[in-house]
């Protein structure tokens, strides 16, 4: 079976440094690096009395990951924002119930950057928020700004189907 339906010529899978966040309906600008999409089904072991020797496994509760995401530091406030619906300076009394739960996109672009593959997370929130990296002025780097987020889920969007590549 080949890998690829539409294009059964190609056999290289996509690469990892195309891919984008969607927020709000638009991309994160500056987005640089972005933790994996992982989730983990807890093995609950238990024995027969009449056959103690064979330990069987059922599923558990399953958990979703946190995801982390790095972005240059640029004057885009998407992540400032969303992190301050979570825990704003005003106190809790602040915190927008209503808004500061998202769903996001994330796609993965072939190398003509059209999107290939889309993710949808869900009910996600900011649980971390680095404003402002260490600094040393002696280094030659970005400056990056993070944000680790909290979710409840994630499903690939099957409606994305794959484009034909010329």
């Amino acid at each position: 079976m080949p890998q690829f339906a539409v294009n059964a010529h190609r056999s290289d899978p996509y690469k990892n440094f195309r891919f984008r966040v969607v927020l709000d309906g638009r991309p994160v600008a500056g987005l640089s690096k972005m933790g994996a999409l992982k989730k983990t089904t807890e093995a609950i072991e238990w024995r027969e009395a009449g056959d103690a020797s064979i330990v069987r496994k059922l599923p558990g509760r399953t958990k979703f990951e946190p995801i982390t995401m790095e972005a240059g530091l640029t004057h885009d406030t998407t992540f400032e924002e969303w992190a301050n619906q979570v825990n704003d300076l005003d106190g809790s009394a602040a915190m927008s119930l209503a808004k500061y739960r998202k769903d996001l996109l994330i796609e993965v672009m072939n190398l003509q950057g059209t999107p290939v593959l889309r993710y949808k997370v869900r009910r996600a929130w900011v649980s971390e928020y680095q404003a402002v990296p260490e600094m040393d002025a002696n280094a030659n780097a970005v400056a990056i700004t993070m944000i680790k987020i909290e979710h409840e889920g994630f499903q690939r969007d099957t409606s994305l189907t794959e484009p034909t590549e010329t």
